[in-house]
């Protein structure tokens, strides 16, 4: 198994005032940055208002930890007196979203992998509001509906009981969100949440890896897993725990 992600991350200043991306890397994702004095793969981009970070494919638990720390660690140096700031959901300061990117996102559609059919783009509830993502790309040959099924299973339901940026669902985040990769697959459900603990990215690893492995079809419980992930919902949440022993942390 080998994992990938690209991540996205909001911006504060030494307040905690939210402060848009835009500017600080003239790069999007249509042209990311390689960083300079890093290996291939290792690139930075604004992504609406926030910054996104790519890493290569990690054929290890460590090399994945390692690989999310050492480029969230370099973008520091792109960001002059900003921090990271935790919050998965924020609604911008007027003054930090007037450029045009600011109100572009979305571009490209991801689909359900449990309706099989495409997803609306997003409309926030408020203008200013803005989600960023922890989207986890796995390189694998099994069918890519039935992994992002599992995954849903194993990562989007622990999820959240894990996870307390709800105001992300508004948006983005619903069960099954997905993109088919010539390599494999995207899975778009999971917020950032996980981007800043060590003990959260192995998390991530390790039950990416109990998904591949799983020899079940979690098609029998769709609905559970679906209302579980979409609504929040984390009675039914911790049932599916519970009858999975599927791992919380």
């Amino acid at each position: 198994m080998r994992l990938g992600s690209d991540p996205e991350t909001f911006l504060q200043d030494a307040s905690g005032k939210p402060i848009s991306s835009i500017g600080y890397i003239n790069a999007d994702k249509w042209n990311p940055m390689q960083i300079p004095d890093m290996p291939a793969g290792f690139t930075l981009q604004e992504d609406n208002v926030s910054l996104e970070y790519g890493i290569p494919p990690a054929s290890s638990r460590e090399e994945f930890i390692r690989s999310i720390n050492e480029v969230m660690a370099k973008s520091l140096e792109y960001l002059p007196e900003l921090s990271f700031s935790k919050l998965s959901c924020i609604i911008f300061p007027e003054d930090q979203m007037k450029h045009p990117m600011a109100h572009i996102f979305g571009c490209e559609p991801d689909f359900n992998a449990w309706t099989l059919k495409e997803n609306k783009k997003p409309q926030p509830p408020h203008p200013l509001m803005r989600s960023a993502g922890g989207h986890v790309h796995v390189e694998t040959a099994q069918d890519p509906v039935d992994v992002i099924r599992r995954m849903d299973l194993f990562l989007g339901v622990p999820s959240v009981l894990m996870d307390q940026g709800e105001q992300r669902k508004q948006m983005y985040g619903a069960a099954g969100a997905h993109r088919v990769k010539s390599y494999g697959v995207e899975y778009r459900t999971l917020s950032n949440f996980w981007i800043y603990e060590d003990r959260l990215k192995g998390w991530v690893w390790d039950n990416t890896a109990r998904a591949l492995a799983f020899q079940q079809d979690v098609a029998q419980d769709a609905d559970r897993i679906i209302r579980a992930i979409n609504n929040n919902d984390k009675a039914l949440a911790k049932q599916l725990v519970n009858e999975y022993s599927l791992e919380v942390i």
